[in-house]
């Protein structure tokens, strides 16, 4: 089974930086569509974005502009680059990725267990 293991969460002042890793246990060149979601307690999970192999990259319209999704292959690892957070970026985290095209759907089999960002005011 596919391994995902983020980290790089933590707390930061508002207009701070944090940069996640997603490192997978098995080639992400297998992996051909990857991404970040997020998600707040009690509320519905939330697509931040997706990089495919070609790195076609997707965000979601809230973190455009300051955040960057990428991805290193030969270290079978996923990032996310986020700048100028806000305290509504505040959640945990989660890196999903499926061995296939990524789709309209955002269907992804693969979950890391999370790791949360809180951004304070």
């Amino acid at each position: 089974q596919v391994r995902l293991v983020e980290s790089g969460g933590g707390s930061v002042q508002a207009g701070g930086s944090l940069r996640l890793s997603c490192v997978a246990s098995i080639s992400i060149t297998s992996l051909y569509c990857m991404g970040w979601f997020r998600q707040v307690p009690g509320k519905e999970r939330e697509f931040v974005s997706r990089i495919d192999l070609l790195r076609n990259t997707m965000y979601a319209d809230s973190v455009k502009g300051r955040f960057t999704i990428s991805r290193d292959n030969a270290k079978n690892t996923l990032y996310l680059q986020m700048n100028n957070l806000k305290p509504e970026d505040t959640a945990m985290y989660y890196c999903a990725a499926v061995g296939a095209l990524c789709d309209p759907q955002l269907n992804f089999p693969f979950w890391g267990q999370g790791t949360q960002v809180t951004v304070s005011s």
